[in-house]
């Protein structure tokens, strides 16, 4: 029992010393916290970006012990936050949300899903770098962004308008990424996380004995406890050192014994360098340099999807303005349809107009009065979907659902644009996110090719071990018949033993290499062919993804160009049609026209207005186009990216307008 004792404390002693040592290890400094963690240290509530908080501790023994057993407890996060932000309903009022552009961006910045979704990235990615630190397999990170929502022209036959308002546009188009960054190949990446191993066992063993000259039984029972300690450290260098000590105390019934019972102690430690395969520093953190690269990877995919729902959102608006814009067309040819029916109801009655007319007319009123509720549920449509993108339940709070949505915003056609295709491709190149997430990845390849390469050498590992030995024990006291002669050096306890082994009374020296050379190395080869070859892949994806941002800013300045020269000639088209129907009336009111050409008027003008409704919503589509292939939609729309990541607007609600 007092060898037992005697382990149990010494297995304390190694305990806090390895603890210590991962303490130690864990107090290197970590990657700089992003502006999302020093924000939401400040706002805890919010579910996404919360940091993990320590765990409740119930007791000073918990407090005090804390720092030994942090490494071993689980990370706790706040719960998501399904919670709206006071900016909605500060916008409502009577059942109405007055909604201007800014506003409606700020909202999807601090509600939207998407946005909210993508602010794990940044997290996901500072963790993977702790595992890249720690020497393990990393994961890699999501690229995938999340397209918008649609708009409700593309829900309902017969809409006026062309095109989604709510996709990437060109902006995401064959230039996006998706999938994860980096996968790892080549030679293993060494464990950088010390580790501390024991055991403790104890047995009793009895043996029956063929010759009964050696031990002076016939039966031999040995009662045995065992006690193995040791710490195992790598560095990037491909250097290991491992520290063992193993401890025997041995209780038999032999009385050849001199010593009875005895402890048998040695301490080894052992070093390892690899000098080809797995040598060098470049070789083994080339994970960590691949996660850390990754934390950039993973914030210009924030930054990616903040372009891509922000340029969703602002074509949602703009199409909201349009539909409104559409309604008041409707509703002005009801008007005017419902006019001429009453009109010529009365000249019927007076006896100046066949009565055929009346059904002409009641029959354009009819028609005017279908477009007119298309239009109504196409505007509530845009409303919803509006609604749903602006909020974590969407339209699940009747106080949302119910409420109308009131633009303040209109759409404005600069007089005069200057356009540099040369400047706006320049543009586009130096700032748009995937550009430079695919040169990341690019260097995340080379980065792992020096992986590859150290595969394809041989591998040599030269090791030196020391090893102190130690004995001690009690003399004999089973009777023979021959004087002991026991060495009082050996006599003594546990610790006997010990100092003998830090005395380095009985010392074990040994060197020497190990070398393993594959014969084809076909594996290897393949890997590096492998990896050169995905490197020229991704080489040449970059020149086409150059190649298709050009393009696509190009198109995206056709496109305004032509959005301003169609609003235009429908804003010439609609005036010619208003000064037509005016002279047919007065043409018809003097009896040298008839109803049909009248009532045809009417259509011609409320297809021209709706034709400059629509050719006013197609710039506003093209004006969002041409922002986001060149990478400036955040800026001109000023969107601030902390803003996005913490989930927190400063700018105040706008001011709701008089009636």
């Amino acid at each position: 029992m007092k060898t037992i004792r005697e382990c149990v404390s010494l297995l304390s002693v190694v305990l806090t010393l390895g603890n210590s040592l991962s303490f130690a290890q864990q107090g290197a400094p970590a990657p700089a916290p992003t502006a999302q963690a020093e924000m939401q240290r400040v706002r805890p509530e919010k579910g996404a970006g919360a940091l993990p908080k320590d765990p409740e501790l119930t007791s000073s023994f918990e407090r005090n012990t804390y720092w030994l057993t942090k490494n071993y407890r689980q990370k706790r996060f706040e719960p998501v936050f399904l919670g709206n932000s006071s900016r909605l309903e500060n916008l409502l009022r009577a059942g109405k949300i007055y909604l201007s552009l800014q506003d409606a961006i700020a909202l999807a910045l601090e509600n939207n899903l998407d946005i909210e979704l993508q602010r794990y990235g940044p997290q996901l990615a500072e963790y993977d770098y702790l595992r890249a630190q720690a020497g393990g397999v990393i994961r890699g990170v999501q690229t995938q962004v999340t397209a918008g929502p649609t708009s409700a022209v593309n829900l309902v036959t017969g809409g006026f308008g062309g095109g989604g308002g709510g996709g990437g546009g060109n902006a995401t188009g064959s230039g996006g990424n998706t999938g994860t960054v980096f996968q790892v190949t080549g030679t293993a990446i060494p464990n950088l996380d010390p580790v501390f191993t024991s055991s403790l066992s104890h047995g009793k063993s009895s043996s029956p004995q063929t010759n009964s000259f050696v031990t002076g039984l016939t039966a031999l029972v040995v009662d045995s406890t065992q006690f193995n300690a040791g710490i195992s450290k790598q560095w990037l260098t491909g250097t290991g050192v491992n520290f063992s000590y193993q401890s025997t105390n041995v209780n038999s019934n032999s009385p050849n014994n001199d010593l009875n019972p005895f402890t048998r102690s040695n301490a080894n430690i052992q070093i390892t360098q690899r000098l080809l395969q797995g040598f060098g520093i470049a070789v083994n953190n080339r994970n960590i340099r691949v996660a850390k690269n990754n934390m950039k990877v993973s914030d210009l995919v924030f930054k990616q999807q903040v372009i891509t729902t922000v340029g969703s959102i602002i074509n949602l608006y703009w199409d909201l303005v349009s539909f409104n814009e559409d309604l008041a067309v409707k509703r002005k040819a009801l008007e005017t349809a419902q006019k001429l029916f009453e009109d010529n109801k009365k000249q019927v009655e007076i006896g100046t107009l066949a009565p055929i007319e009346i059904i002409r007319a009641e029959a354009e009123v009819a028609r005017t009065q279908q477009d007119l509720t298309v239009s109504e549920t196409q505007l509530l449509q845009q409303e919803a979907i509006i609604k749903n993108a602006l909020s974590r339940t969407g339209i699940a709070s009747p106080a949302v659902a119910d409420a109308r949505i009131i633009p303040t915003d209109q759409i404005r056609i600069p007089q005069v644009e200057a356009i540099n295709l040369r400047e706006l491709t320049e543009t586009a190149l130096a700032k748009r996110p995937e550009i430079e997430q695919t040169q990341v990845n690019i260097q995340n390849t080379r980065i792992g090719l020096a992986g590859a390469r150290s595969q394809l050498l041989p591998s040599l590992d030269v090791f030196a071990s020391a090893t102190n030995n130690g004995l001690a024990g009690s003399v004999n006291q089973a009777p023979i018949n021959r004087p002991r002669q026991v060495d009082p050096f050996f006599i003594g306890g546990y610790f006997g033993a010990f100092e003998q082994i830090l005395r380095r009374n009985f010392p074990d020296y040994n060197i020497g290499f190990q070398l393993s050379v594959p014969l084809w190395n076909r594996s290897a080869q393949a890997d590096i062919a492998n990896d050169t070859l995905r490197l020229r892949q991704q080489e040449l994806q970059e020149q086409r993804q150059l190649n298709s941002v050009r393009l696509e800013v190009t198109n995206a300045v056709i496109a305004l160009q032509q959005a301003r020269a169609r609003h235009e000639a429908a804003v010439k088209s609609r005036r010619l049609q208003e000064q037509t129907l005016e002279a047919e009336q007065k043409k018809y009111a003097l009896g040298s026209s008839t109803i049909f050409l009248v009532i045809q008027a009417q259509r011609d003008l409320a297809q021209a207005q709706a034709q400059e409704v629509t050719a006013l919503a197609n710039y506003s589509r093209a004006k969002t186009g041409l922002d986001q292939s060149t990478g400036q939609l955040l800026e001109i729309n000023q969107v601030s990216l902390e803003e996005a990541m913490t989930g927190v607007v400063k700018r105040p609600p706008s001011a709701i307008p008089n009636p």
